[in-house]
């Protein structure tokens, strides 16, 4: 094992050349090596034997609270971005457990970032140097450092499940509205700064109220999100992109998803629900069970609403679908898209004495006029503006058929040539990467039998540069379908001019007519400077491969 003492020599005429980079981590698991652990010791140590050596500190990154399977962490890629721009040339860490315990990306820095960056790495306490010949046993501390994070994996994810079994509380922060308990943080007690918050959002839901009349009422009555609570009590330093936008005002815009999550949540009814997600090792969380798969646990703590309008609640959110006064859903329902944002427009009557429907835009209705604009359309002058368009398709395509085909192909073909060519001279560059990457595969074969390079440092390569292949060679497939895509859809004109033809008498519109010809229709606004709006309509046809537009003043 080598130590402070035997770094002579050499690195002392080299003193001067070296800017050395100290890297500190710490996580959770962690605490159980006592104070000898900390981030301030590994500092303290690491400094030290940087000034016995004579090098320069250019600087300092430490990474607090981060496990070691995590590549992602804020001063590790800082530290990688200076070493990108020759700003660094040395980095050392306690031991080689401080740079990582994932031994494939871990051995990829130390094999292969740092030398083709001209950086030496020293771990000090782990004896590995790489600028001399003792690293043998850095691939296999690098297994062994992942290999114990993975049994401690398995026995923090046990531990989670037993006490999740008991109905005890296992977050990091408690649900808002709720505090953890001082003398158990497995329980949960009612927080009475933020419940009546809560405890309002329930008595809306039950009134019928959906998310997004709750969550205008929260913001008219400038209730901060929970987000601005967790910063607020020091437990989180994130904010959202409400807040970033306007720091003054939107700490009071909830989202839709937080207040639907709230109305959802079983732990306002009184009962613990746990084990929600799934998760894999070094993956982490790979996707949302279903409530039937939750740990559900009744009774543990104080409620904020009583388990019989708990249950209103969610049937009342399952029908949230509003049907319209005949009981039949929006004839358009699904077809209609804002240009601007891309959400859907949505039905609702006007307040006025003889109420209107009409289609608005979801994300204004939601946010507001700083988020989008109205994008409104009266119900009646679309349903008349469809019917006619869809008539007039229909007797152009049975005055002269072949007319209409022809010049439905010659548009698209000249719209698309650009596009087409721009594809495929994507298609050839891909396609030429992966002839280099089989050339490298061969030299990186030939290196490793001549001696060259490490069997490791081989393994390490080819994983890379098989991975590159892989990812090309199926976008080079879907550019390719992509472009057949394209090419088919001039054909599809032919296609669409004799299914449009049986409707040149329709005189009623109705929801599988409508989504059997139209793929989409798509509303543009604009307003000018005298506050006239004016409203673009793109009808998407099924297999017609341009739109018909249509425009419309307010």
């Amino acid at each position: 094992m080598m130590n402070a003492m035997e770094y002579t020599g050499m690195d002392t005429l080299l003193a001067g050349s070296f800017r050395a980079a100290i890297y500190c981590r710490l996580s959770k698991d962690d605490d159980l090596d006592g104070t000898s652990a900390s981030i301030e010791n590994q500092r303290d140590m690491l400094e030290k034997f940087c000034e016995k050596q004579g090098w320069e500190v250019a600087a300092v990154y430490q990474d607090d609270g981060f496990t070691g399977l995590n590549m992602e962490r804020p001063d590790l890629k800082r530290m990688l971005k200076a070493i990108e721009r020759k700003q660094i040339n040395l980095v050392i860490t306690k031991d080689l457990s401080r740079l990582g315990r994932n031994y494939l990306q871990t051995g990829q820095l130390i094999e292969d970032f740092f030398p083709r960056n001209g950086v030496r790495y020293i771990a000090m306490n782990d004896g590995i140097d790489t600028m001399r010949d003792n690293n043998d046993i850095a691939p296999f501390k690098n297994i062994l450092n992942e290999m114990y994070s993975k049994d401690i994996s398995k026995k923090v994810h046990s531990s989670y499940v037993l006490k999740a079994q008991k109905g005890q509380f296992t977050g990091c922060i408690a649900p808002f509205g709720y505090r953890k308990d001082p003398e158990d943080k497995n329980h949960l007690l009612i927080d009475e700064e933020t419940a009546p918050a809560v405890r309002q959002i329930f008595g809306w839901a039950l009134e019928g109220r959906g998310p997004n009349y709750i969550r205008r009422r929260l913001e008219q009555q400038k209730i901060p999100c929970p987000t601005w609570w967790n910063r607020e009590r020091g437990y989180r330093n994130i904010r959202t992109r409400w807040e970033k936008q306007d720091p003054e005002n939107g700490r009071y815009i909830w989202d839709f998803t937080v207040i639907k999550d709230i109305l959802m949540n079983p732990v306002y009814a009184g009962a613990m629900a746990s084990q929600k997600r799934e998760y894999r090792f070094k993956i982490g969380t790979i996707g949302e069970k279903k409530p039937e798969d939750w740990i559900v646990v009744e009774g543990t703590h104080e409620p904020l609403v009583d388990k019989g309008s708990f249950a209103i609640i969610q049937e009342k959110l399952k029908s949230r679908q509003r049907p319209r006064k005949a009981g039949e859903p929006s004839i358009f329902a699904g077809l209609l898209k804002c240009g601007e944002c891309g959400k859907s427009l949505t039905i609702r009557y006007t307040n006025a004495k003889h109420p209107q429907q009409i289609y608005s835009c979801k994300t204004y209705n939601a946010y507001g006029k700083q988020h989008c604009t109205q994008h409104r359309v009266d119900y009646d002058t679309l349903y008349a503006l469809v019917l006619n368009k869809i008539r007039e398709c229909a007797a152009a395509a049975l005055t002269d058929s072949e007319a209409v085909a022809g010049r439905l192909t010659d548009t698209c073909q000249a719209e698309q040539k650009d596009q087409r060519e721009a594809m495929e001279r994507t298609l050839a560059k891909d396609e030429e990467r992966i002839e280099v990457l089989e050339k490298m595969v061969l030299r990186l074969y030939e290196d490793m039998v001549a001696g060259r390079i490490t069997e490791e440092n081989f393994d390490l390569l080819l994983e890379k540069t098989q991975k590159e292949q892989a990812e090309l060679k199926t976008k080079v497939e879907e550019g390719r379908k992509r472009l057949a895509d394209e090419i088919r859809l001039a054909v599809d004109a032919r296609q669409w001019v004799e299914s449009i033809q049986e409707y040149r008498d329709i005189t009623e519109l109705d929801a599988p007519t409508l989504n059997r010809l139209m793929k989409e229709i798509v509303v543009h606004e604009t307003i000018d400077s005298d506050k006239t709006r004016h409203i673009s309509i793109e009808i998407h046809f099924n297999l017609k491969p341009i739109p018909e537009v249509e425009q419309v003043t307010g």
